[in-house]
């Protein structure tokens, strides 16, 4: 329910500040829709437990099951599919580079992923033509032409003052030219590199999500077993009840 409250109020916050919000990359609607799915789920889980619902109890259990197996094939096929993959999360990133001006929350994610992974762009520091406004084309007024977003730049670390239009005209210069001022590498190389590097750390935390998973469907089941159990034996000591022997 937080959850849901925070994604909603960020939300409702954006609506006034960006109207031009993108709706398929808005991390507010993703809060939103992962809280609902977990309030649902783990109601479930909580109320037929108090209750000693099988029905909720199973609902809970085949639920968890479904988010178990998904996690599962994504991994799965992630890892079989690897160019595949890596096609999708080019287009994925093509696509935030296009929509970067238009969603505030989408600037500053793409901007916290540069500056974290020194990289600009999917492929390289020119994909950002892609951009209406760091378009190179002669039709393009924005003083932004052929510009790159100032989280490609390299930064001193005694710089106080952020230059913010350090990547200015980047476009225009070679990758030799361009290398002294900006990132030039793409983020896909940067993020591939990085998963290879920390499949131990990744591995782990699939691992934390996985264990309650599977310790939820196992005691949900022992649990309905247990029911099951008593409804029986309630069963038997009725259906007893008249018999002169009992």
């Amino acid at each position: 329910m937080v959850m849901v409250g925070i994604g909603v109020y960020a939300r409702l916050l954006k609506h006034a500040e960006a109207a031009m919000a993108c709706l398929a990359v808005d991390p507010a609607l993703l809060l939103i829709g992962v809280g609902i799915l977990m309030f649902l789920i783990t109601f479930c889980g909580c109320i037929g437990s108090l209750r000693e619902n099988i029905c909720l109890l199973q609902t809970f259990s085949i639920c968890l099951t479904l988010v178990f197996l998904l996690q599962l094939a994504v991994g799965i096929v992630g890892f079989i599919f690897s160019d595949k993959a890596r096609g999708k999360v080019s287009e994925i990133i093509s696509n935030a580079i296009e929509h970067y001006r238009d969603d505030l929350d989408l600037q500053n994610l793409i901007d916290f992923g540069q500056k974290e992974f020194s990289c600009c762009g999917g492929i390289s520091y020119k994909d950002w033509s892609q951009n209406m406004y760091f378009n190179c084309s002669s039709e393009n007024r924005s003083q932004e032409r052929c510009s790159v977003p100032y989280s490609c730049c390299l930064h001193d670390e005694g710089e106080a003052v952020i230059n913010t239009l350090c990547g200015q005209g980047m476009q225009e210069l070679d990758y030799l030219e361009a290398g002294e001022f900006i990132h030039t590498n793409g983020c896909i190389d940067r993020l591939v590199n990085w998963i290879h590097s920390n499949l131990f750390l990744l591995g782990g935390v699939a691992l934390g999500l996985a264990i309650p998973q599977l310790v939820g469907i196992l005691l949900s089941q022992i649990l309905i077993n247990q029911i099951r159990d008593q409804i029986k034996l309630q069963r038997y000591n009725q259906q007893h009840k008249t018999d002169p022997w009992y």
